[in-house]
Protein backbone atom coordinates (compact mmCIF):
# COMPACT_ATOMS: atom_id res chain seq x y z
CA UNK A 1 0.00 0.00 0.00
CA UNK A 2 1.18 3.65 -0.78
CA UNK A 3 2.88 5.41 2.33
CA UNK A 4 0.51 7.95 2.49
CA UNK A 5 -2.80 8.14 0.45
CA UNK A 6 -4.42 11.28 -0.42
CA UNK A 7 -8.13 10.78 0.51
CA UNK A 8 -11.19 13.34 -0.29
CA UNK A 9 -13.94 12.53 2.74
CA UNK A 10 -17.37 13.49 1.48
CA UNK A 11 -19.83 14.29 4.22
CA UNK A 12 -23.00 16.22 4.50
CA UNK A 13 -23.59 19.48 2.63
CA UNK A 14 -25.90 20.73 5.93
CA UNK A 15 -23.93 19.95 9.49
CA UNK A 16 -20.45 20.80 9.98
CA UNK A 17 -18.16 17.63 11.13
CA UNK A 18 -17.24 19.87 14.62
CA UNK A 19 -17.95 19.60 17.93
CA UNK A 20 -20.76 18.84 19.36
CA UNK A 21 -21.65 16.77 16.71
CA UNK A 22 -24.88 17.06 15.15
CA UNK A 23 -25.34 13.50 15.03
CA UNK A 24 -23.37 9.97 14.92
CA UNK A 25 -22.35 10.18 10.99
CA UNK A 26 -20.35 13.66 11.80
CA UNK A 27 -19.06 12.24 14.65
CA UNK A 28 -18.31 8.73 12.84
CA UNK A 29 -16.78 11.17 9.67
CA UNK A 30 -14.52 13.40 12.09
CA UNK A 31 -13.35 10.49 13.56
CA UNK A 32 -12.74 8.31 10.46
CA UNK A 33 -11.14 11.75 9.01
CA UNK A 34 -8.64 12.28 12.46
CA UNK A 35 -7.52 8.31 12.69
CA UNK A 36 -6.52 8.72 8.82
CA UNK A 37 -4.64 11.85 9.44
CA UNK A 38 -2.86 10.17 11.92
CA UNK A 39 -1.86 7.23 10.35
CA UNK A 40 0.39 9.69 7.98
CA UNK A 41 -2.73 10.30 5.00
CA UNK A 42 -3.68 13.36 4.04
CA UNK A 43 -7.80 14.00 3.81
CA UNK A 44 -9.49 16.39 2.53
CA UNK A 45 -12.90 17.20 3.85
CA UNK A 46 -16.30 18.09 2.24
CA UNK A 47 -18.54 19.19 4.87
CA UNK A 48 -21.01 21.97 5.49
CA UNK A 49 -19.59 25.85 6.89
CA UNK A 50 -18.48 25.45 9.99
CA UNK A 51 -16.32 22.24 9.45
CA UNK A 52 -13.36 22.32 11.77
CA UNK A 53 -9.52 21.32 10.57
CA UNK A 54 -8.87 19.80 13.49
CA UNK A 55 -9.70 16.54 12.18
CA UNK A 56 -8.61 17.08 8.53
CA UNK A 57 -5.93 18.67 6.29
CA UNK A 58 -8.12 20.66 4.44
CA UNK A 59 -11.73 21.42 3.19
CA UNK A 60 -13.41 21.51 -0.32
CA UNK A 61 -15.88 24.55 0.30
CA UNK A 62 -19.39 23.50 -0.16
CA UNK A 63 -21.00 26.17 -3.32
CA UNK A 64 -23.78 28.17 -2.09
CA UNK A 65 -26.32 29.12 -4.89
CA UNK A 66 -27.99 32.62 -5.19
CA UNK A 67 -31.01 32.00 -7.02
CA UNK A 68 -32.51 34.36 -9.64
CA UNK A 69 -35.60 36.13 -9.03
CA UNK A 70 -37.35 33.65 -10.97
CA UNK A 71 -36.04 31.04 -9.42
CA UNK A 72 -36.94 32.57 -5.89
CA UNK A 73 -40.60 32.22 -7.06
CA UNK A 74 -40.64 28.65 -7.72
CA UNK A 75 -42.21 27.42 -4.60
CA UNK A 76 -42.44 23.91 -5.95
CA UNK A 77 -38.88 23.05 -5.01
CA UNK A 78 -37.76 23.42 -1.79
CA UNK A 79 -35.01 25.80 -0.86
CA UNK A 80 -33.07 23.00 0.82
CA UNK A 81 -33.14 20.71 -2.02
CA UNK A 82 -31.93 22.86 -4.26
CA UNK A 83 -29.09 24.33 -1.86
CA UNK A 84 -27.78 20.15 -1.41
CA UNK A 85 -28.13 19.69 -5.05
CA UNK A 86 -26.18 22.34 -5.88
CA UNK A 87 -23.76 22.12 -3.04
CA UNK A 88 -23.20 18.09 -4.43
CA UNK A 89 -23.07 18.74 -8.49
CA UNK A 90 -20.29 21.32 -8.07
CA UNK A 91 -18.32 19.29 -5.86
CA UNK A 92 -18.51 16.04 -8.24
CA UNK A 93 -18.12 18.77 -11.14
CA UNK A 94 -14.61 19.49 -9.37
CA UNK A 95 -13.68 15.78 -8.55
CA UNK A 96 -14.58 15.22 -12.15
CA UNK A 97 -12.26 18.58 -13.50
CA UNK A 98 -9.47 20.57 -11.96
CA UNK A 99 -9.26 18.28 -9.09
CA UNK A 100 -9.62 14.50 -11.23
CA UNK A 101 -5.77 14.21 -9.90
CA UNK A 102 -5.84 15.90 -6.45
CA UNK A 103 -6.85 12.38 -4.86
CA UNK A 104 -6.13 8.84 -4.63
CA UNK A 105 -9.34 7.89 -3.10
CA UNK A 106 -13.20 9.59 -2.81
CA UNK A 107 -14.53 7.91 0.52
CA UNK A 108 -18.38 9.12 0.17
CA UNK A 109 -20.49 9.04 3.15
CA UNK A 110 -22.93 11.37 2.20
CA UNK A 111 -27.10 10.66 1.83
CA UNK A 112 -27.27 12.40 -1.64
CA UNK A 113 -27.71 10.35 -4.64
CA UNK A 114 -25.65 12.78 -6.83
CA UNK A 115 -21.94 11.54 -5.77
CA UNK A 116 -22.91 7.78 -6.87
CA UNK A 117 -25.18 9.40 -9.93
CA UNK A 118 -22.16 11.21 -10.78
CA UNK A 119 -19.44 8.54 -10.21
CA UNK A 120 -19.04 7.81 -14.05
CA UNK A 121 -17.78 11.47 -14.62
CA UNK A 122 -14.66 11.17 -12.02
CA UNK A 123 -11.42 8.85 -12.64
CA UNK A 124 -10.55 8.78 -8.43
CA UNK A 125 -11.91 5.11 -7.26
CA UNK A 126 -14.73 6.17 -4.91
CA UNK A 127 -16.08 4.29 -1.93
CA UNK A 128 -19.57 4.26 -0.88
CA UNK A 129 -20.59 3.43 2.82
CA UNK A 130 -24.21 3.19 3.26
CA UNK A 131 -25.38 4.52 6.58
CA UNK A 132 -28.67 4.38 6.07
CA UNK A 133 -31.31 1.66 4.99
CA UNK A 134 -32.32 2.08 0.60
CA UNK A 135 -33.77 5.50 1.16
CA UNK A 136 -35.62 5.94 -2.56
CA UNK A 137 -33.35 8.69 -4.06
CA UNK A 138 -30.39 6.96 -2.91
CA UNK A 139 -31.44 3.46 -3.97
CA UNK A 140 -32.38 4.86 -7.16
CA UNK A 141 -28.78 5.98 -7.53
CA UNK A 142 -27.37 3.19 -6.62
CA UNK A 143 -29.22 0.52 -8.95
CA UNK A 144 -28.23 2.78 -11.96
CA UNK A 145 -24.96 3.04 -11.06
CA UNK A 146 -23.68 -0.66 -12.62
CA UNK A 147 -20.17 -1.76 -12.21
CA UNK A 148 -19.04 1.66 -13.02
CA UNK A 149 -15.61 1.34 -10.33
CA UNK A 150 -17.73 2.28 -7.01
CA UNK A 151 -17.37 0.16 -3.95
CA UNK A 152 -19.82 0.09 -1.59
CA UNK A 153 -19.64 -0.70 2.16
CA UNK A 154 -22.37 -1.41 4.68
CA UNK A 155 -21.83 -0.33 8.13
CA UNK A 156 -23.25 -3.83 9.57
CA UNK A 157 -24.45 -7.15 8.34
CA UNK A 158 -28.22 -5.86 8.91
CA UNK A 159 -27.57 -2.88 6.80
CA UNK A 160 -25.74 -5.34 3.88
CA UNK A 161 -29.13 -7.53 4.11
CA UNK A 162 -31.24 -4.78 3.41
CA UNK A 163 -29.56 -3.51 0.41
CA UNK A 164 -28.78 -7.03 -1.21
CA UNK A 165 -31.45 -6.65 -3.30
CA UNK A 166 -30.60 -3.59 -5.11
CA UNK A 167 -26.90 -3.80 -4.59
CA UNK A 168 -26.12 -7.55 -4.31
CA UNK A 169 -22.78 -8.45 -1.93
CA UNK A 170 -21.03 -5.67 -0.26
CA UNK A 171 -18.04 -5.06 1.93
CA UNK A 172 -19.34 -4.96 5.56
CA UNK A 173 -17.10 -2.30 7.42
CA UNK A 174 -18.65 -2.06 10.69
CA UNK A 175 -18.17 1.91 12.63
CA UNK A 176 -15.68 2.16 14.93
CA UNK A 177 -14.60 4.05 17.61
CA UNK A 178 -11.44 5.74 19.42
CA UNK A 179 -11.01 3.72 22.53
CA UNK A 180 -8.88 6.41 23.74
CA UNK A 181 -11.31 9.09 23.69
CA UNK A 182 -13.86 7.24 24.93
CA UNK A 183 -12.14 5.36 28.31
CA UNK A 184 -13.57 3.29 30.56
CA UNK A 185 -15.44 5.11 33.45
CA UNK A 186 -16.03 4.40 37.09
CA UNK A 187 -19.78 3.79 36.63
CA UNK A 188 -22.66 5.17 38.93
CA UNK A 189 -26.18 4.59 39.45
CA UNK A 190 -28.15 6.24 36.88
CA UNK A 191 -28.82 5.55 33.86
CA UNK A 192 -27.90 7.88 30.20
CA UNK A 193 -29.10 8.07 26.96
CA UNK A 194 -27.51 9.90 24.62
CA UNK A 195 -28.24 10.89 20.90
CA UNK A 196 -30.21 13.22 18.66
CA UNK A 197 -33.68 13.61 20.77
CA UNK A 198 -36.07 13.38 17.41
CA UNK A 199 -38.80 10.50 17.05
CA UNK A 200 -36.71 7.86 15.30
CA UNK A 201 -34.42 7.84 18.70
CA UNK A 202 -37.37 7.05 20.64
CA UNK A 203 -35.81 9.04 23.90
CA UNK A 204 -39.92 9.26 25.80
CA UNK A 205 -39.89 5.25 25.28
CA UNK A 206 -36.00 5.35 27.67
CA UNK A 207 -37.65 7.59 29.86
CA UNK A 208 -40.59 5.74 30.44
CA UNK A 209 -38.76 2.64 30.88
CA UNK A 210 -36.30 4.41 33.28
CA UNK A 211 -39.09 5.21 35.74
CA UNK A 212 -40.29 1.66 35.91
CA UNK A 213 -37.00 0.28 36.37
CA UNK A 214 -36.28 2.80 39.44
CA UNK A 215 -33.29 4.70 37.49
CA UNK A 216 -32.41 8.21 37.25
CA UNK A 217 -32.13 9.40 33.57
CA UNK A 218 -29.70 11.86 31.83
CA UNK A 219 -30.59 12.57 28.38
CA UNK A 220 -27.97 14.17 26.34
CA UNK A 221 -27.75 15.56 22.65
CA UNK A 222 -29.43 17.67 20.31
CA UNK A 223 -33.54 18.62 20.39
CA UNK A 224 -33.32 18.85 16.53
CA UNK A 225 -36.97 18.09 16.43
CA UNK A 226 -38.28 20.84 18.47
CA UNK A 227 -41.82 19.83 18.07
CA UNK A 228 -41.28 16.43 19.19
CA UNK A 229 -39.14 17.48 21.86
CA UNK A 230 -41.71 19.58 23.48
CA UNK A 231 -44.91 17.48 22.49
CA UNK A 232 -42.92 13.92 24.25
CA UNK A 233 -39.92 14.25 26.00
CA UNK A 234 -40.13 18.03 27.80
CA UNK A 235 -42.90 16.95 29.99
CA UNK A 236 -41.56 13.76 30.77
CA UNK A 237 -38.50 15.74 32.20
CA UNK A 238 -38.01 16.76 35.74
CA UNK A 239 -36.94 14.97 39.05
CA UNK A 240 -35.56 11.85 38.62
CA UNK A 241 -34.90 12.93 34.49
CA UNK A 242 -32.48 15.80 33.49
CA UNK A 243 -31.47 16.76 29.87
CA UNK A 244 -27.90 17.91 30.06
CA UNK A 245 -28.02 19.64 26.60
CA UNK A 246 -25.82 19.13 23.69
CA UNK A 247 -22.73 17.59 25.08
CA UNK A 248 -19.14 17.71 23.54
CA UNK A 249 -17.25 14.45 23.15
CA UNK A 250 -15.23 14.31 26.25
CA UNK A 251 -18.11 15.98 28.31
CA UNK A 252 -20.26 13.31 26.96
CA UNK A 253 -17.65 10.74 27.40
CA UNK A 254 -17.74 11.45 31.41
CA UNK A 255 -21.33 11.04 31.23
CA UNK A 256 -21.88 7.82 30.11
CA UNK A 257 -18.71 6.96 31.88
CA UNK A 258 -20.38 7.74 35.21
CA UNK A 259 -23.50 5.64 34.72
CA UNK A 260 -24.38 2.03 35.68
CA UNK A 261 -26.37 1.22 32.14
CA UNK A 262 -27.06 3.13 28.94
CA UNK A 263 -30.30 2.85 26.78
CA UNK A 264 -30.58 2.86 23.01
CA UNK A 265 -34.14 2.85 22.30
CA UNK A 266 -34.27 3.48 18.36
CA UNK A 267 -37.70 2.71 16.66
CA UNK A 268 -36.75 2.29 13.71
CA UNK A 269 -33.90 -0.58 11.93
CA UNK A 270 -30.79 1.22 13.40
CA UNK A 271 -28.46 0.60 10.64
CA UNK A 272 -25.78 0.20 13.55
CA UNK A 273 -25.67 1.94 17.12
CA UNK A 274 -22.57 4.24 17.32
CA UNK A 275 -23.78 5.30 20.77
CA UNK A 276 -24.00 1.68 21.90
CA UNK A 277 -20.51 1.41 20.64
CA UNK A 278 -19.44 4.21 22.39
CA UNK A 279 -20.77 3.39 26.13
CA UNK A 280 -18.90 -0.30 25.64
CA UNK A 281 -16.12 1.66 25.62
CA UNK A 282 -16.52 3.33 28.52
CA UNK A 283 -17.23 0.06 30.63
CA UNK A 284 -21.20 0.76 30.75
CA UNK A 285 -23.15 -2.02 29.88
CA UNK A 286 -26.10 -1.42 27.68
CA UNK A 287 -29.98 -1.96 27.42
CA UNK A 288 -31.55 -1.46 24.18
CA UNK A 289 -33.77 -3.18 21.56
CA UNK A 290 -33.60 -5.66 19.56
CA UNK A 291 -33.27 -3.42 16.39
CA UNK A 292 -31.22 -2.88 13.00
CA UNK A 293 -27.62 -3.63 13.79
CA UNK A 294 -27.70 -3.35 17.61
CA UNK A 295 -27.46 -7.25 18.46
CA UNK A 296 -23.92 -7.23 16.19
CA UNK A 297 -22.81 -5.31 18.68
CA UNK A 298 -24.04 -6.54 22.05
CA UNK A 299 -22.81 -9.74 23.09
CA UNK A 300 -23.96 -11.58 26.50
CA UNK A 301 -21.24 -10.02 29.13
CA UNK A 302 -21.98 -6.42 27.76
CA UNK A 303 -25.59 -5.54 27.54
CA UNK A 304 -29.42 -6.82 26.98
CA UNK A 305 -32.07 -6.70 24.68
CA UNK A 306 -35.52 -5.91 24.70
CA UNK A 307 -38.28 -6.55 22.65
CA UNK A 308 -38.62 -3.53 20.17
CA UNK A 309 -40.97 -0.80 21.27
CA UNK A 310 -41.54 -2.39 24.79
CA UNK A 311 -41.07 -0.21 27.81
CA UNK A 312 -41.97 -2.85 30.33
CA UNK A 313 -38.95 -5.03 28.48
CA UNK A 314 -36.49 -2.61 28.26
CA UNK A 315 -36.89 -1.61 32.33
CA UNK A 316 -36.14 -5.29 32.71
CA UNK A 317 -33.61 -5.14 30.59
CA UNK A 318 -31.75 -2.13 32.36
CA UNK A 319 -32.18 -3.93 35.38
CA UNK A 320 -30.51 -7.00 34.59
CA UNK A 321 -27.49 -5.12 32.65
CA UNK A 322 -26.25 -3.07 35.48
CA UNK A 323 -25.37 -5.95 37.09
CA UNK A 324 -23.05 -7.09 33.97
CA UNK A 325 -19.35 -6.48 34.71
CA UNK A 326 -17.53 -2.94 33.16
CA UNK A 327 -14.37 -5.16 32.12
CA UNK A 328 -16.22 -6.62 30.22
CA UNK A 329 -18.14 -4.39 27.99
CA UNK A 330 -14.90 -2.67 27.61
CA UNK A 331 -13.54 -5.35 26.60
CA UNK A 332 -16.24 -5.83 23.93
CA UNK A 333 -15.62 -2.41 22.82
CA UNK A 334 -12.18 -3.16 22.52
CA UNK A 335 -12.79 -6.62 20.13
CA UNK A 336 -15.63 -5.49 18.15
CA UNK A 337 -15.64 -1.72 18.10
CA UNK A 338 -12.10 -0.36 17.36
CA UNK A 339 -11.05 2.29 15.15
CA UNK A 340 -7.98 0.24 14.87
CA UNK A 341 -10.15 -2.45 12.95
CA UNK A 342 -12.45 0.03 11.07
CA UNK A 343 -9.46 1.79 9.49
CA UNK A 344 -7.43 -1.21 8.81
CA UNK A 345 -10.73 -2.46 6.84
CA UNK A 346 -10.87 0.86 4.77
CA UNK A 347 -7.33 1.16 4.24
CA UNK A 348 -7.60 -2.32 2.68
CA UNK A 349 -10.52 -1.41 0.52
CA UNK A 350 -8.63 1.75 -0.90
CA UNK A 351 -6.03 -0.64 -1.54
CA UNK A 352 -8.34 -3.23 -3.80
CA UNK A 353 -9.76 -0.08 -5.24
CA UNK A 354 -6.40 1.32 -6.51
CA UNK A 355 -5.05 -2.02 -7.84
CA UNK A 356 -8.22 -2.26 -9.56
CA UNK A 357 -8.32 1.11 -11.41
CA UNK A 358 -4.45 0.73 -12.10
CA UNK A 359 -5.20 -2.24 -14.46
Amino acid sequence: MTDSLRVALLGSSNFPIAEPYAGGMEAHIGQLSRALTERGHSVTLFAAEGSTLDVADDLLSVARLELSDISKADITTPARAVSEHHAYLSVMMQLAGELSDAFDVIHNHSLHYLPIAMSRTVRTPMLTTLHTPPFAWLESAVALSGSTGVEFAAVSEHAARQWFPVTGPVNVVANGISLERWPEGPGGDGAVWSGRLVPEKGPHLAIDAARAAGFSLTLAGPASNTAYFEAEVAPRLGGDVTYAGHLRQRELATLVGSSAVALATPVWEEPYGLVVAEALACGTPVAAFDRGGIPEILDPTSGRLARPDSVEDLARAMIEARTLSRHDARARAESACSERRMVDQYLSLYDTMMSGAAL
